[in-house]
């Protein structure tokens, strides 16, 4: 079985998940779901099944995907924001994001009390439950920066262990951030923030010629690698920052605004990456860990659980939007790329760029409070 571990044949596996995801997605009963959510699904089933890699014996390629084809999907899908479509949405987004961080803290402190992860996992808690309001505040860069400080990557199976569950509930808060909006719209009616928006470029993204891939390709390769020099002279500039500004900046000429597919090169990239997320969640791995798995996982899902909640009242207090809230929550479970696979998904374009600002918010946010929590502790 070692062609399990062959990175062509595991690409050819999730380029084979994102086509049926795309077609199954078109059925009456797949529109309900969106092809973001299918992708993680179906990758889900296949990698539990061991028919690819998964978070235990994850190949170079995931951590490839990880690495470049997601940043560089950012980059694609904000060569078609137009910053005037973002006067309105910037702030409420913002303020959402503050909102979901907020309760990230007050959703671990409050699950620390209720279940105390410390009778079974011991001292190590504490960092847990830091590394996991650093990941549920912007992603997993914060998880790891926490990790690092305390050596907790030595810890082994404990660190794989919690690696598995946060991609399980960060993959099951996805699922449920697509579900939010229809579901709470069928007992309270919510209202979208109107945006200004400017559709003069929406007829241009259909077709894509060899003009326009050859300069998208050149465009994405060359602003990642711009991005990483700049990283390098200047490394308390995040990468992604300087990618972010540079596809802000190219958005607004002339010449990349008559690019064609740029959304859709972008979008296909982010369903790749939902793809590896799929995959990543591994629930042998939770398993395996017996006691000390089953409390991980009890205590991050309700620590999610409680971040949501507390979004939801307290979001629908300022705006009353339950696809933006959504977007928010995911901007602070998931990170900027899945906050955009649901923008994407919602059809809400204008909030592309508000996702990636925010999601770059909690980068820089979420390890502070990480070590806010663990110092409370």
């Amino acid at each position: 079985m070692r062609f399990i571990e062959n990175p062509i044949y595991v690409l050819f596996v999730l380029c084979t998940m994102v086509i049926l995801a795309f077609y199954a997605a078109k059925t009456k009963f797949g529109k309900k779901f969106g092809t973001a959510l299918l992708v993680i699904v179906f990758t889900a089933i296949i990698a539990n099944f061991k028919l690819i890699p998964s978070a235990s014996n994850a190949i170079p390629l995931y951590d490839g995907i990880f690495k470049y084809l997601a940043p560089i999907s950012i980059f694609y899908l904000l060569l078609d924001v137009n910053l005037r479509t973002i006067r309105k949405a910037g702030t409420p987004m913002i303020v959402l994001f503050i909102i979901g961080s907020i309760a990230t803290t007050l959703g671990v402190l409050a699950t620390w009390y209720l279940t105390s992860p410390q009778n079974v996992i011991g001292e190590d808690g504490r960092i847990i439950a830091g590394m996991l309001t650093g990941t549920y505040t912007g992603g997993s860069v914060n998880f790891n920066a926490i990790a690092l400080e305390y050596n907790f990557q030595e810890r082994g199976v404990l660190y794989a262990g919690t690696i598995a569950v946060d991609n399980v509930v960060t993959t099951l808060w996805i699922i449920i951030t697509l579900v939010i909006p229809v579901f709470l719209r069928s007992f309270w009616k919510d209202k979208k923030v109107e945006i200004i928006s400017d559709d003069s470029s929406q007829d241009a993204d259909k077709k894509m010629d060899l003009h326009s891939f050859v300069w998208l390709a050149f465009l994405g390769v060359g602003a990642y690698f711009v991005s990483e020099l700049i990283a390098e002279v200047l490394p308390q500039i995040p990468s992604i920052l300087t990618l972010t500004t540079i596809g802000i900046l190219l958005a607004q000429t002339r010449f990349v605004a008559k690019l064609k597919a740029s959304q859709a090169l972008g979008l296909y990239l982010v369903y790749l990456f939902l793809a590896v997320i799929g995959a990543y969640c591994e629930i042998s791995s939770v398993i395996e860990l017996k006691s000390i798995g089953a409390t991980l996982l009890v205590f991050a899902s309700l620590t999610v659980f409680i971040h949501g909640i507390i979004l939801i009242l307290l979001g629908s207090l300022f705006y009353k939007d339950w696809e933006m809230i959504s977007i928010a929550s995911q901007a602070n479970i998931g990170g900027g790329t899945t906050a955009i696979a649901l923008a994407e998904t919602f059809q809400r374009k204008e909030l592309i760029l508000p996702a990636i600002l925010v999601g770059t918010l909690g980068n820089a946010l979420g390890t502070y409070l990480g070590f806010l929590v663990i110092g409370i502790l």
